[in-house]
């Protein structure tokens, strides 16, 4: 969920802006029925009708779509839109689209829900001829020697000021990724393509592929960088590669175990793989470094977000097949708080109920009523 300052930087993106623009007046035509997933502060759905679209299915989970409302309204557009505060997999349309239209990047295109979401789309909502917006996300990557980034992960447990051995806490930090900004200069090997993202045939989010790289020059290695070329509709497109002038996602950084010194030919290979599970990629990489005549292995370094994440034993123990849970007070507050909303009950009188059956959880019924609505919120349907 971003905040309005976040929906305020994407619009203010003019590379991304003026691209996904094109594309609308490119596809949209006078009569057009348009779904907009992930519609934000709604101003491509406002493109959408200026350039004559009849109908508008802006679609977002987030609480930003009343000021997309609000938007719309104030330049005229209320009436041809409709906005539905759902994700995209739950709405049903009473039409199909002649565009679907869809940002919901990360730093790469492997982020969240994105792909499952325009697969959905694409099968329920596109009408026969139809045009995605995007069309296809290509995925490129390449060795990069970049000490100032790989310096902010490993410095502060490398040289931390007490002289303590925290190597336990590096070697969680070189296990996860981020974004990051680089130069073409700073690409040890020519960019190669990992993976192509067709929408119009993507069935499967999981993506893995393997890289078989040259070094280009004498340098030290760092990690791997992954960064899209998106081609909108033909023709039309943008790129977040190094060198590309400067846009909001930036690209994204694999950090190697330890740095490794690397000369011109020597052949590195590197395998990718990037899990979609529940609502979060987790990200797989190996890479093997090769002596300069290629006879032997002088790097090898097997790497997850798995083995990076911060685990409590606790609750990894409360996860286990043969753990025999117990409610806690706060569980069973909450399967009473569901109970009570049989689709007869006011919020009023489901709080008033919950404050007497748990009065150390509520002194007054009034504090029972923000938590009786946030559960309403999260499961029930609205009318």
């Amino acid at each position: 969920m971003y905040s309005l300052g976040g929906y305020g930087t994407m619009i203010a993106d003019p590379i991304r802006v003026e691209a996904y623009s094109e594309a609308l007046r490119r596809t949209v035509r006078p009569g057009s029925v348009v779904v907009d997933i992930g519609t934000g502060q709604g101003v491509f759905a406002i493109l959408a009708c200026q350039l004559g679209a009849s109908r508008v299915y802006a679609i977002d989970p987030d609480p930003i779509i009343q000021v997309a409302r609000e938007v719309a309204a104030a330049n005229q557009c209320a009436d041809r839109i409709e906005f539905i505060e759902d994700v995209s997999t739950r709405v049903e349309l009473p039409s199909r689209a002649d565009v679907i239209f869809s940002d919901m990047r990360g730093v790469l295109p492997l982020f969240t829900q994105n792909i499952p979401s325009i697969v959905d789309a694409r099968r329920r909502f596109l009408a026969p001829g139809g045009t995605l917006i995007p069309k296809k996300d290509t995925l490129w990557a390449a060795i990069a020697e970049a000490p100032e980034t790989y310096g902010k992960i490993v410095d502060c447990w490398d040289k931390n000021v007490f002289g303590l051995d925290l190597s336990p806490a590096r070697r969680m930090a070189v296990n996860d990724i981020g974004k990051v900004r680089l130069s073409p200069e700073q690409l040890l090997t020519k960019p190669q393509l990992w993976h192509t993202l067709d929408y119009a045939t993507i069935e499967d989010p999981n993506v893995q592929g393997r890289l078989s790289c040259t070094i280009e020059r004498t340098g030290t290695g760092h990690g791997v960088l992954v960064w899209f070329e998106a081609e909108l509709i033909d023709g039309v497109g943008f790129s977040n590669a190094p060198g590309i002038s400067e846009i909001i996602y930036g690209s994204l950084f694999f950090p190697w175990l330890e740095p490794v010194p690397l000369a011109a030919g020597q052949p590195v290979c590197v395998s990718l793989e990037a899990k979609l599970v529940e609502d979060d990629y987790v990200w797989r990489w190996t890479t093997q470094v090769a002596s300069p005549d290629g006879s032997a292995t002088v790097a090898n370094f097997e790497q997850s977000q798995v083995a990076g994440a911060v685990l409590s034993l606790t609750k990894l123990h409360n996860r286990a097949s043969d753990h025999i849970p117990q409610l806690s007070e706060e569980g069973r507050t909450r399967c009473r708080a569901l109970a009570l909303m049989d689709g007869k009950a006011t919020l009023e009188e489901i709080a008033r109920q919950l404050a007497a059956e748990f009065p150390g959880r509520f002194a007054r019924w009034q504090r029972a009523l923000s938590y009786a609505a946030d559960i309403a919120a999260e499961n029930s349907r609205s009318r």
